[in-house]
C-alpha cells in the first residue's frame, strides 16, 4: 500500500527543491519517496498559487511593519527631544524663580 502523504509535507518538498537548489534525487532520497512521486508532486504543486499569494501576503505584513517601525522610531525621536527641551525648561524656570524671590526678598528683608 502507498503512504498518503499530506497536501502540506508535498509543497514543502517542491518548495524545498526549487529555492534551495536540491536536485530531485536528493529531495526524494531525503524523503524516502519514489522519484516518479515526486516528479507528480512537482507538476501538481509547482506553479500553486496558494504558495504564491502566502509569499505575497508575507511581504506585505513585513513592509507594514518596517513602516510601522520607522514611525515609532521617529516617534521615540520626537519624545526623546521634547524631554530634553523641557527637562532643560524646567531647571530655567526653576532658575528664574529663584531670581526672582532673591530680588523680592532683598527689599522685604531690608525693611
Amino acid at each position: 500500500m502507498a503512504a498518503k502523504h499530506s497536501d502540506d509535507l508535498k509543497r514543502e518538498a517542491v518548495r524545498i527543491a526549487t529555492s534551495n537548489g536540491l536536485t530531485r534525487r536528493q529531495v526524494t532520497s531525503d524523503l524516502g519517496v519514489a522519484f516518479s512521486t515526486f516528479g507528480k508532486w512537482m507538476r501538481d504543486f509547482a506553479d500553486d498559487p496558494s504558495g504564491a499569494t502566502q509569499d505575497a501576503e508575507l511581504a506585505r505584513e513585513n513592509e507594514r511593519l518596517r513602516k510601522e517601525n520607522r514611525i515609532l522610531r521617529e516617534e521615540r525621536e520626537v519624545l526623546k527631544m521634547a524631554a530634553i527641551f523641557f527637562a532643560g525648561q524646567e531647571q530655567r524656570d526653576f532658575n528664574s524663580l529663584r531670581t526672582t524671590v532673591e530680588i523680592c526678598r532683598a527689599p522685604i528683608c531690608a525693611a
